[in-house]
């Protein structure tokens, strides 16, 4: 009889852990794999920032004694059509690549001889072929599509600047902090945006 009782409770432990086995080799995601998950997918979104085709560029610098910030995605020509085809004349343009490029300004300055206060603003331009471009400084500046979510009745200022077309190409756009304050550069284009 006491071989009996000694039999059923092993029996009934092998059971339990038997059982127990098979319910954690089921779960298909213990805290290790969940953390691992997680590693791995920051680790991808590290890797796919520092690979995008269009490199994130930011650039500052004190103008007329002032602190001016700006943040844009930087694309490539690859031997493409910049002006009138992958940038259409006379339509909106974020002005760089990916998220919409965007202004740091840490006082009021003057655009193009307008004011405009402190703070953060998309920039947008209007490319045109034979006139004036149209460059725009909108109040919604974290724009993660560009473009694509771009609305005229956030701008806050828009100016008219004179493009220069010089005879050397610039392979990846620039947008630079010098005289006569911002200029951008892409493809055979110059243009200079006067901030003080």
């Amino acid at each position: 009889m006491r071989n009996l009782t000694i039999m059923k409770t092993q029996y009934l432990i092998w059971v339990s852990a038997f059982a127990s086995f098979l319910f954690s080799s089921c779960d298909p995601k213990s805290s290790e794999s969940i953390e691992k998950s997680e590693v791995s997918d920051s680790v991808e979104e590290t890797s796919e920032a520092e690979n995008r085709p269009s490199p994130l560029e930011v650039k500052d610098a004190m103008i007329s004694g002032k602190a001016f910030k700006v943040h844009y995605g930087s694309p490539s020509v690859k031997g493409r059509t910049i002006w009138g085809d992958l940038v259409p004349y006379n339509i909106v343009w974020r002005t760089g690549a990916n998220e919409a490029t965007y202004v740091e300004l840490s006082e009021e300055m003057l655009v193009e001889g307008e004011k405009l206060a402190a703070g953060k603003y998309s920039l947008f331009t209007i490319p045109k072929e034979n006139t004036d471009w149209t460059v725009i400084f909108n109040s919604e500046w974290d724009l993660e599509h560009g473009h694509f979510q771009y609305d005229e009745k956030n701008d806050v200022l828009r100016v008219e600047v004179s493009p220069q077309w010089e005879s050397s190409s610039q392979d990846r756009l620039s947008i630079d902090l010098e005289n006569p304050g911002m200029v951008i550069r892409w493809e055979k284009l110059k243009l200079p945006i006067s901030i003080k």
